[in-house]
């Protein structure tokens, strides 16, 4: 079945009120969903929304795992705080602590470089290569031929679109295999800190207050796209200058009010609404329980190595930010999946389609045994889950992923560059020595060896046949394991090795093989000793993938088609492509007797104050606040300024920075997150919990008015009044 016939089928299913706000949809598909959003309140014409050369879609830019957009024609860029919080925390140190204080460039020349390796994507041309992918594919194929067909697909039309300087190009997959397209963005390469406010209003409520309502978070921070004086991108240069876009957004003072249009448009990362009912009882049972205890013993390491305030805190701010933000979603989905009949719904639509395919003699010959063969390879991909979880884990120690990806590296450079793996071409290297660079202030010995420690540890406790008998010969457990033995056995490897040094890193990104063999590191020592089994271990999940490849369009096409019967939104699963999605503002009631507005106030920020972290507002702000001093920016009906809102548009994670827009593509505010109950919305949909929150534009204009002094930036942008 092709993908094409899904727009008619979301326009069709789309007018339902039940199911109006569901659905994060492709530009292209906007236009035929033009009397919903007509009605709904856009007034501006949807053909724009479709096309990314044209306003505002073309404001609209990724960071590469959060959304931004362009609010100024000098190039100025605004998005969450907590997406720029790894570039505030990379200039940030004991003595200079912009994390904790805040930073304004009141001048260009003061703007600081962003972590290495930050980049501006602007999308500007996106192509259905479905058919070129799937004319290198037949049925013949088995799992390892068709995984690396697909590949040299895929990598053949990135390199014929990477012809053009300048540009990053990447093919994704819709509807598992269903569909390709390739996604053609501008890099920009130069990125420097404008502004970000303090921690006390960037993160105020922290950790607390991560996905809940009421908020009171101004989540918001300032980049700026620096390009060569012939506007082309370009490395951090001080000859650099502005990137002038082809359009930005204006900045609307007068806000939204309950029950008005909104939009949002960004990056999405991933979604998992079509997956089969053991896919879904596997994450809920074992990976999300089992994930999120990982992240909270990661968590409570790090605390224990690195005091606040100590530069080993700092180094790892951002790394904790991270852990805690995904164990309170893991915590959210893992309460919501066991409160809900969720499950029951997946198994009985499972049991429904299996039905549905089985009572026509059409459908039967088309669909097959696609189910039987589907969960067959659901269940092997499963099997090896309890060990990746902790590799993955123990991967998260610097010393050890940077031994692995440089020993990989060595590797993947004596093939020509078009049979590299992915991340490991000439096209990645700018990339991947900026990974290696932005870890000289990401990193701590202590912090990480314990890290380390920890999940050796919870590595050695698997039986040994499910372990990997390299990597117990490489750390010297294959005769038997002693955690004090090991303990002082990492703490000599820390001693020893060089790979703590930038520089050293840097220049193993050009040795060869055999300098790595001859190396007595111990963590190239490692990397070289495993390497063998992990590429075994790779080849066999790519074998599967392939097969996956073959099977999954075909389940994919057969819910499609179920789906148009029953009435039911169709649309792709977010991919970290670009989406639009629509709703209005509005509360919601969580349980009985318990109702949210969807406002909050500068006054709930005095309530929460308590002076200590994460709820210690800056002072001058208390004051504003308790003297009422609301300037311009006060909600009549409230009686104050509004710092965060409740909408009902359909998002994930990617969103974060996402500008949210009023009918006339105005920005009104900044999406940041969702609420509780609306975390399981990445495998299910519920239109009475589903709410994202963001942050206020005019909340944002007052704190940069009002409490920072941020004038300059304030003149820059064209703000609606």
């Amino acid at each position: 079945m092709r993908f094409r016939s899904l727009s008619a089928l979301a326009l069709a299913v789309a007018a339902s009120p039940a199911l109006a706000d569901e659905g994060m949809w492709q530009p292209h598909q906007l236009p035929e969903l033009e009397s919903v959003l007509k009605q709904k309140g856009l007034e501006i014409d949807p053909k724009n929304i479709s096309k990314l050369t044209e306003f505002p879609m073309n404001a609209v830019i990724s960071l590469g795992g959060c959304t931004a957009s362009f609010v100024s024609p000098k190039g100025l860029v605004v998005t969450n705080h907590h997406c720029a919080y790894g570039s505030i925390q990379y200039n940030s140190s004991a003595d200079n602590n912009i994390l904790e204080n805040g930073f304004l460039a009141k001048k260009p020349e003061q703007e600081l470089p962003a972590a290495p390796g930050s980049r501006v994507y602007v999308t500007e041309q996106v192509t259905n290569v479905t058919d070129k992918v799937n004319a290198q594919l037949n049925d013949d194929m088995d799992g390892n031929t068709r995984y690396k067909a697909i590949e040299k697909a895929e990598k053949s039309l990135v390199a014929e679109c990477e012809k053009d300087v300048g540009y990053r190009c990447n093919v994704y997959t819709f509807h598992g295999g269903l569909e390709y397209y390739l996604i053609k963005a501008l890099e920009i390469k130069d990125v420097r800190l404008v502004y970000n406010p303090a921690m006390g209003i960037g993160k105020y409520g922290g950790d607390i207050d991560n996905w809940m309502w009421p908020r009171h978070t101004g989540d918001y921070s300032f980049y700026r796209a620096y390009v060569s004086k012939d506007g082309q991108p370009a490395e951090y240069s001080e000859d650099n200058v502005p990137f002038t876009p082809d359009s930005y957004l204006k900045v609307s003072a007068k806000g939204v009010k309950e029950g008005d249009f909104v939009m949002v448009t960004g990056y999405p990362g991933r979604t998992n609404r079509y997956r089969t009912a053991s896919e879904v009882a596997h994450q809920f049972t074992h990976v999300y329980p089992t994930a999120k205890a990982y992240r909270e013993q990661s968590i409570d390491i790090i605390k224990a190595q690195a005091p606040e305030g100590s530069q080993a805190r700092i180094a790892y701010e951002s790394t904790l930010a991270g852990l805690a933000n995904y164990a309170k979603n893991y915590g959210g989905m893992i309460d919501s999946y066991q409160n809900t009949d969720m499950q029951a719904r997946k198994d009985a639509l499972a049991q429904k389609l299996a039905t549905w395919i089985k009572a026509d003699s059409a459908r039967q010959s088309r669909y097959g045994d696609t189910l039987t063969q589907l969960n067959k390879l659901v269940k092997q991909s499963q099997a090896t889950s309890e060990l990746d979880l902790i590799l993955g884990y123990m991967g998260r120690s610097a010393m050890l992923s940077s031994a692995q990806r440089l020993y990989r590296l060595a590797n993947e450079k004596q093939l020509p560059d078009a049979e590299r793996e992915p991340g490991y071409q000439q096209r990645d290297q700018a990339r991947f020595e900026a990974r290696m660079t932005s870890l000289s202030r990401r990193y701590d010995d202590t912090v990480d060896s314990a890290i380390l420690a920890h999940f050796i540890d919870l590595y050695a406790q698997l039986p040994q046949a499910h372990r990997i008998a390299s990597l117990d010969k490489a750390l010297g457990i294959d005769k038997g394991y002693d955690s004090e033995a090991m303990r002082q056995r990492i703490d000599s490897w820390y001693a020893k090795t060089e790979l703590n040094e930038q520089q050293a890193r840097i220049d193993w990104m050009n040795k060869s093989v055999s300098e790595f063999k001859q190396s007595d590191d111990p963590f190239l020592a490692i990397a070289v000793a495993t390497y063998d089994d992990m590429r075994s271990r790779e080849k066999a999940k790519k074998a599967l993938s392939g097969e996956l490849a073959k099977v999954r369009p075909q389940y994919m096409a057969a819910i499609i088609a179920f789906y148009q019967e029953q009435g039911l939104p169709v649309y792709a699963d977010a991919n970290s492509t670009l989406r639009v999605t629509y709703g209005t503002v509005k509360g919601y009631s969580p349980k009985d007797a318990l109702t949210y507005t969807p406002f909050t106030t500068l006054e709930g920020i005095a309530q929460k104050y308590t002076g200590e972290a994460p709820f210690d507002a800056p002072k001058k702000q208390m004051q504003l606040i308790a003297d009422k001093q609301y300037g311009e920016y006060q909600m009549s009906s409230l009686g104050s300024v509004p710092v965060n809102f409740l909408s009902t548009v359909d998002t994930t994670g990617g969103n974060s920075g996402s500008p949210t827009l009023n009918g006339k593509a105005e920005l009104v505010g900044l999406l940041f997150d969702g609420v509780s109950e609306s975390i399981i919305g990445d495998w299910d949909y519920d239109p009475n919990l589903n709410r994202s929150i963001h942050v206020d534009t005019r909340y944002m204009l007052w704190v940069m008015e009002h409490v920072d002094n941020a004038d300059n930036l304030l003149a820059e942008m064209d703000i609606v009044r």
